[in-house]
């Protein structure tokens, strides 16, 4: 609890020890020897007096907001209800039930300030993974400086117990880490030499020393954050709704309860229809004033105004706890109507973890072609030239290499010892005029042309991530109705890869612009609020990311482009997280319609009851406070999504 919670909270128990005693006594007051031979009215005025410290102990700042908001304007708010209602039934005599209405509205704003800290707090501690300082060697000393002050290629010592400063590899010794800030993982990753490491994960072990490899703006760490930080500004359509829908209401029911203290006495007045049941004019003016201010009362829009956003905000704490960064509430909405899902093959399905399985129809030595190949590819980081360059095992010279021009979803050609060579899919053979031949094995087919002329194929297989399999019936059980993959490999293989995890669709041979194209074919089948969502991790699915509904990106192995393209990161780049993102979109959307629904119904139902005098101020109270209680309290269910 803070500070000004603290305040409040003291305020509120000096006001209640005040007024408890006070009202039960009220009226025996007022028969003491001293006071009962006084005139009415200076017994009322000791009274009034009396009810005035309590009320204006707890609730000045009240009064003070509602003054500030007539005067900038800005009239029609809880505190201008709380204000009027309160004041009128003071005004009127109800001395008891004034400060008690607002005794207990500021004992629910203290409730809701706490609830609201809570989940804030929560999420900062989940969170916490900015680094204070890193470590860097200097002279045989370790001296600690700021981490935007470490510059990319420099060695940082990180220790036991030291959060990892900034993303890098590992160039000396070996460790257990600790991602769950990241990855909502609680197993410890173990690290050694040539290893990537994330900022923000937690060395458990051994002492390890860091080459950086990112600037601290540009590192996982403060990517995260400004994902979290961001994502409050980007609204979802209840929210929106909600905010609309306080700015119409308020003055809505403030208009009507005026109505309700002025033209039912004037009509009773006039035609005398009920004029017997009312002692004097004073009495029918009174009984009706009351009413329109306990209808007030239970008007003030609170619970829903309060609970729609801290549940969103919640239910994005309770995702990012998982893993699981979604960029804004309107996305969290959006997820929870995902019916089609799209996926990429190659680090989305499959791990990405190629290896040369085999070479075919060479006419050359398999080790030379082998070679052509780790030169051509020798400039490019994507997995596929990893591999081949695994496979050849040797140093590469890039001097051998020139004239190399990426041919985008077809291949590379270049020159080798000023040997022309093709190596890419059917694409680039068609392309370059060279016939290939065909290749039953199930993997990924380089084909490659030297000196313009066929010189064989590199089949190159990948391997299923752990939970794919796993992750497709879960989706089919949270209700998405088809999962179709989009590849750049071949029929073969994305035939192959589709059987074995299920997947109800899948389309081969694929450039980035066909990967768009598909999408919006499977969008334009996507009818009424079925939406679509596409789960990639390339820089080549940027486009399609973007084109999606939601964009899904895996956040570890992922591209800075499909990261920033996506709407939705998985940190740990588990797919079966998806379905764990859809259900968790879903029970806060569940919670959303259930606080929308739950507050107006209460609400409506008793304010037909104070229009009528059934409803008095005490019902009046528990209709505000204690609805506003029940909608925060279940809010914050959204924060809790473990189990799910």
């Amino acid at each position: 609890m803070n500070k000004k919670q603290k305040k409040l909270l003291i305020r509120i128990i000096i006001a209640a020890v005040l007024f408890v005693p006070l009202y039960l006594i009220s009226e025996d007051i007022v028969k003491l020897p001293f006071l009962e031979a006084m005139p009415e009215l200076t017994k009322n005025v000791i009274l009034f007096v009396f009810f005035l410290i309590p009320y204006l102990l707890v609730g000045y700042d009240i009064l003070r907001k509602a003054f500030l908001g007539i005067r900038n304007k800005q009239v029609f708010d809880e505190n201008f209800l709380m204000t009027v209602a309160t004041v009128g039934a003071i005004v009127l005599g109800e001395y008891g039930e004034g400060v008690a209405v607002m005794l207990l509205y500021q004992v629910g704003e203290l409730f809701q300030s706490y609830a609201v800290g809570k989940s804030r707090r929560n999420i900062t501690e989940l969170m916490d993974i900015r680094p204070d300082y890193a470590n860097i060697e200097v002279d045989g000393e370790i001296e600690q400086v700021d981490p935007d002050e470490v510059e990319v290629g420099s060695i940082i010592v990180v220790q036991p117990g030291e959060k990892i400063p900034l993303d890098g590899v590992v160039v000396e010794g070996s460790s257990a880490l600790n991602t769950s800030a990241l990855t909502g993982e609680s197993k410890p990753v173990e690290v050694g030499p040539e290893s990537d490491v994330l900022s923000g994960s937690i060395n458990m072990t051994g002492v390890l020393k860091v080459r950086t490899t990112t600037e601290f703006e540009e590192s996982t760490a403060s990517k995260i954050l400004d994902l979290v930080e961001n994502a409050a500004s980007r609204k979802s359509k209840s929210e929106n709704f909600i905010s609309k829908f306080a700015k119409l209401y308020t003055p809505i029911v403030c208009y009507a309860a005026l109505a309700l203290a002025i033209l039912p006495p004037l009509f009773i007045m006039l035609t005398g229809v009920g004029r017997e049941v009312y002692e004097s004019v004073g009495a029918i003016w009174s009984t009706w004033v009351l009413r329109a201010c306990t209808f007030l009362v239970i008007s003030c829009p609170c619970a829903v105004v309060i609970s729609i956003p801290l549940s969103f905000f919640a239910g994005l704490g309770g995702a990012s706890n998982q893993g699981i960064l979604i960029k804004g509430s309107n996305y969290l909405e959006t997820l929870s109507e995902v019916r089609v899902i799209a996926f990429d093959k190659t680090g989305t399905i499959t791990k990405g973890n190629f290896a040369v399985t085999s070479v075919h129809k060479s006419p050359i030595e398999d080790a030379k072609l082998l070679e052509y190949a780790a030169l051509a590819e020798c400039h490019s980081s994507h997995p596929i030239s990893r591999s081949l360059k695994e496979a050849y095992g040797k140093h590469i010279d890039p001097a051998r290499v020139t004239d190399v021009q990426e041919i985008s979803g077809h291949g590379i050609t270049a020159k080798v010892d000023g040997v022309d060579v093709a190596i890419g899919n059917e694409k680039l053979m068609a392309r370059i005029g060279v016939s290939f031949e065909e290749c039953h094995h199930v993997g990924t087919l380089l084909h490659m042309a030297v000196d313009g002329k066929y010189s064989g194929h590199i089949v190159i297989s990948d391997e299923l991530k752990e939970h794919s399999k796993e992750a497709i019936a879960a989706l089919k059980k949270a209700g998405v109705e088809k999962t179709v993959m989009l590849t750049g490999d071949n029929e073969t293989v994305a035939k192959a890869v589709a059987a074995e995890v299920g997947l109800t669709d899948y389309r081969a041979g694929l450039l980035p612009a066909d990967k768009v194209s598909c999408v919006e074919e499977l969008l334009s089948e996507c009818t009424g609020s079925k939406r679509l969502a596409f789960v990639g991790d390339g820089i080549n699915d940027a486009p399609v990311l973007s084109r999606a509904d939601i964009g899904i990106a895996m956040g570890a192995l992922g591209s800075d482009a499909a990261i920033e393209a996506a709407d939705v990161v998985l940190m740990d780049d588990d797919p079966i997280k998806i379905a764990k993102a859809i259900r968790i979109s879903r029970k806060c959307l569940g919670i959303v319609k259930q606080n929308i629904v739950f507050a107006l119904a209460v609400k409506f139902i008793c304010l037909l009851l104070a229009a009528v005098g059934i409803a008095n101020m005490w019902i009046a109270i528990i209709a505000d406070v204690g609805v506003m209680i029940l909608a925060v309290a279940n809010a914050i269910r959204c924060l809790f999504v473990k189990k799910l």
